[in-house]
């Protein structure tokens, strides 16, 4: 029999009602760049093998890779590896002890955030210019 005082409320916390902290989010995007991350490597070594099997198979390669949506995986691959890269110095900083009370877990994993998305920017603009 169903408790009356219960109400209308889920048996459970789920997305609906319940939100992720920042740093649970940043935790698991750092596992889904890992393996976002894997989309520009394909992409950078077809480049390469077809430009050591012929000018045809490169003149292809290359194609793709300078078309938009080569520039949006190869992009997103960048941003991917800033984001793993700032997400894995986070850990080391947890790893020292430091930086586990909530208010400093936040504040890292919007720093992961923010840096990421700076230093792809950067990255962007040093390559785009020259």
């Amino acid at each position: 029999m169903a408790d009356v005082n219960r109400g209308n409320r889920p048996l459970s916390p789920h997305l609906q009602v319940y939100r992720l902290p920042i740093a649970a989010v940043t935790s698991i995007m750092t596992r889904i760049t890992g393996h976002g991350m894997l989309a520009g490597i394909l992409l950078v070594v077809w480049w390469l093998v077809a430009a050591a099997t012929s000018p045809g198979a490169f003149a292809t390669a290359d194609w793709f890779l300078r078309s938009w949506l080569g520039y949006l995986i190869l992009l997103g691959s960048v941003w991917a590896l800033w984001f793993h890269f700032c997400a894995g110095l986070r850990h080391f900083w947890y790893d020292s002890g430091r930086g586990m009370e909530i208010a400093e877990a936040r504040n890292l994993s919007w720093a992961v955030i923010i840096a990421s998305g700076v230093l792809t920017l950067l990255t962007a603009l040093i390559f785009v210019i020259a």
